[in-house]
């Protein structure tokens, strides 16, 4: 968590526009991202992301100092996407979860010189693809977003320990298909061919 992101989230907080301002330029992707992975209606998270805003604006004074931005926000847009996607009668079965983490690899984007690299990266789009979806969104949060256990662990409202569980699993179940490849190569590869 950067520095500056808790000064700004300060600011915000005693009533600087300026900050508040800052605050959407900052993570407005960053959600529209995360909301797509859940909605396919674009006006729908748009919408959850403006009333995410007004609502902090309109509670700032009564929202806590000591958050670490970037979480704070996911987790509250995701909450707030969950329940409007439910009111709306997105979710038929009652107490799912929506989800769609399917990764695109940015491949295409890359010069990748060896083609076997170029393989081996379609091979993990495809076993990325084929995980649970809680283990997708923990990859997603992880690799995408760039955050850490806790932080992951405060959005997706579980324990750090089933973050760090999710996460592990994810990769067994990689390893397993990717014989010859070590975790931290796999984590590599993620990291350079999952951002566009």
């Amino acid at each position: 968590m950067a520095h500056t992101d808790i000064n700004i989230w300060q600011s915000f907080l005693s009533g600087d526009k300026f900050s508040f301002e800052e605050l959407m330029k900052t993570y407005y992707e960053v959600l529209f991202n995360y909301g797509s992975k859940y909605a396919g209606d674009k006006e729908l998270i748009k919408d959850c992301i403006q009333e995410l805003f007004i609502g902090l604006w309109t509670r700032r004074h009564n929202l806590s100092q000591d958050v670490n931005p970037k979480a704070y926000l996911i987790a509250s847009f995701r909450r707030s996407l969950h329940r409007k996607i439910q009111s709306e009668k997105k979710i038929l079965q009652a107490g799912e979860v929506p989800g769609n983490f399917d990764f695109e690899l940015s491949i295409e984007e890359r010069i990748i010189y060896n083609e076997n690299d170029k393989l081996l990266a379609y091979k993990l789009k495809e076993l990325i693809e084929a995980l649970p979806e809680r283990q997708k969104e923990v990859i997603y949060l992880k690799f995408f977003v760039g955050l850490n256990r806790d932080e992951i662990a405060e959005i997706m409202g579980n324990k750090p320990q089933t973050v760090s569980n999710l996460l592990q699993i994810a990769f067994k179940t990689l390893r397993i298909e990717l014989k010859d490849m070590s975790v931290v190569k796999i984590a590599l590869m993620i990291t350079a061919f999952c951002f566009k």
